[in-house]
């Protein structure tokens, strides 16, 4: 019965830990990812779209990495 025990309470303790690994790193992706509305992803997203031409995209992409 005491190995029972102690085999229920090292899968319970295995399984907390993979639980939390697998919750950090769907946090850290999720942090990762741009804003939806950051200018940079705007700009992005229209490029891929054909809006802009890459002329346009490295023209507005080097206007918002200075710092004014």
């Amino acid at each position: 019965m005491a190995r029972l025990a102690v085999a229920l309470l090292v899968v319970a303790v295995i399984a907390a830990v993979v639980l939390g690994l697998a919750l950090m790193a769907h946090a850290s992706r999720v942090r990762s990812r741009p804003a939806p509305d950051d200018p940079k992803e705007i700009l992005r997203r229209r490029y891929a779209a054909g809006e802009i031409d890459e002329d346009e995209y490295l023209r507005r992409m080097s206007g918002l990495s200075q710092d004014w």
